[in-house]
């Protein structure tokens, strides 16, 4: 898997949601480089769990939708009658 690499919008919102979160739920301030650093390290030790995740759930819905597609197929089918 290649690094997660964010654009510099998504980067910038997510620091901003790291801070709000120090200083909201931890009542701690939490510096650009130390917000920068913490989501360099979530995004490289824990971004292959969520990314997998995100697979197996796109993968669950897909065969959902495959089974459904497959049931209508059956239903189009015309009745086959003998002689």
């Amino acid at each position: 898997m290649s690094p997660i690499n964010f654009t510099a919008a998504e980067k910038s919102l997510l620091i901003d949601k790291l801070q709000a979160y120090f200083s909201k739920e931890l009542d701690q301030e939490l510096g650009q480089f130390d917000a920068d650093f913490l989501l360099d390290f979530f995004s490289q030790e824990l971004g292959a769990l969520y990314y997998n995740r995100g697979l197996y759930d796109a993968q669950a819905l897909m065969s959902e939708k495959i089974d459904l597609i497959a049931e209508q197929i059956v239903e189009l089918e015309l009745p086959v009658t003998s002689g």
